[in-house]
């Protein structure tokens, strides 16, 4: 069953240009569907990731997270909760 995850960031303006660049490098991983970066606003963006299962996504989590750790500078804290992202995932329930 299809998986995704989502995740919301917001880029400090000084590192906007920087942000694309490394976002455009980053890898497809194995079992993943798709990858997108959208943006919501002037310095927002959501990831969305579409994973063949959770399993897979499972498999990739310490290799997302090193890839995050490169970018961590050029975030802004989202709440002091949250920290720089503000992330979710699940199990696809409809898709057309």
């Amino acid at each position: 069953m299809e998986f995704m995850n989502i995740v919301r960031a917001k880029v400090k303006p000084e590192h906007l240009d920087e942000y694309m660049k490394l976002n455009e490098e980053f890898p497809i991983y194995d079992g993943m569907l798709s990858s997108k970066l959208i943006k919501t606003g002037d310095y927002t963006f959501c990831y969305v990731g579409t994973w063949e299962s959770e399993d897979a996504i499972a498999a990739q989590r310490d290799n997302m997270i090193a890839n995050l750790n490169t970018m961590r500078h050029m975030l802004e804290e989202l709440s002091p909760e949250l920290g720089v992202t503000d992330p979710v995932s699940g199990t696809v329930v409809v898709s057309k």
